[in-house]
């Protein structure tokens, strides 16, 4: 049985990107069909089910999974069949649903950590945290050694405020499987926001010796690298993540500020523009724009980029107050000053 990773991601470019990732539900498969016979049995239809899914015919795995559970067949191959329900209502958004068969999965086999570790989340999924919660702890209490569950329970702490139980279900998850790339990125993340710095470092690039292509590592790194104003090295790594992910507005974003901080007008220019082509209603992408052209004296444009970014995010106004008013009294240093500072809130760093 494998286990299909999906992400949640939890940033906005201009903020810290401190993306935290979900472990995927886990499908069960039966012995006994064969692809290309017409099914008969439950254990048939379940599987056809799964082979439909793999497919992409989530409705038509559905009517399968359906089917074998109205047959009633033995026990574990009931469980079976509302689990993988479950998990194709999952893929179609449908969480209540899936909750619910997971449930009735649970109900049948109640000893099995797998159906306890799919609820569980689905109901994160459903900012059910405590819920979420409970079903991960019941998936350790059952299996000790199943790293996916306490990366989640970890996911599941931090969301709830409780960084520090975040860490430690974090470093269960590695000690339980020391190649969990996922389990290193997510605790780097949670030391990020304790302001562990050379923590959140450490575990990123253990993170990426295990994954290189792992795009989300190299850009948390860049940003936890910029706050400590390696701006080289901080550029370095987004570099490394838009090479894997082209279309990341956040990155483009994320390297502008560093291009902007030290002084790489033409550089930080060209990401704000990639970074609005890629997201056209970021506020603040227009807005940072905006500074460097004025910068340039290019005010026109930068009266249109401010215009936009207002429009979009009135709240924007009192944040760039200053800079405008600095621009009115054509005071370059000044300028310049608020220029930085602006970066600064937006990338947590500092001018060079």
């Amino acid at each position: 049985m494998n286990a299909v990773r999906h992400t949640q991601l939890n940033r906005k470019p201009g903020h810290a990107n401190k993306l935290l990732f979900i472990a995927g539900v886990l499908f069960v498969v039966l012995i006994g069909y064969s692809n290309g016979q017409t099914p008969r049995t439950a254990e048939d239809y379940n599987n056809r089910g799964l082979d439909r899914q793999n497919k992409g015919d989530i409705d038509g795995a559905i009517e399968d999974y359906t089917k074998a559970i109205s047959l009633k067949g033995k026990p574990i191959t009931l469980a079976t069949a509302y689990n993988n329900r479950a998990n194709a209502r999952m893929s179609k958004n449908d969480l209540d649903g899936a909750i619910e068969d997971y449930s009735k999965a649970i109900e049948i086999q109640p000893d099995n950590f797998e159906n306890y570790y799919n609820r569980g989340v689905a109901r994160m999924a459903r900012n059910a945290n405590d819920a979420a919660m409970a079903d991960f702890s019941k998936v350790i209490e059952i299996s000790p050694r199943f790293a996916l569950a306490y990366d989640n329970r970890g996911t599941v702490k931090r969301a709830k405020g409780d960084v520090d139980g975040a860490i430690g279900d974090y470093s269960r998850a590695i000690e339980a499987n020391p190649q969990f790339a996922q389990a290193y990125y997510n605790r780097g993340a949670a030391r990020q926001s304790k302001d562990d710095v050379e923590g959140a470092i450490k575990d990123y690039s253990a993170s990426l010796e295990i994954a290189p292509r792992f795009a989300e590592a190299y850009l948390n790194r860049g940003q936890a690298k910029q706050s400590k104003r390696d701006l080289d090295g901080a550029i370095v790594d987004y570099n490394s993540a838009l090479e894997l992910k082209p279309d990341d507005a956040g990155t483009y974003f994320a390297r502008a500020t560093a291009r902007q901080a030290k002084e790489d007008l033409n550089g930080a220019l060209a990401d704000y523009s990639k970074t609005i082509e890629l997201d056209p209603n970021l506020a603040t992408a227009y807005a940072n724009r905006a500074v460097i052209e004025t910068l340039q004296g290019k005010w026109a444009a930068a009266d249109a980029d401010f215009d936009r970014a207002f429009k979009i995010d009135p709240s924007l106004k009192s944040t760039f107050k200053a800079f405008i008013e600095s621009r009115k009294r054509k005071s370059a240093p000044l300028m310049r000053e608020w220029g930085c500072s602006l970066a600064e809130r937006y990338e947590t760093l500092r001018c060079a």
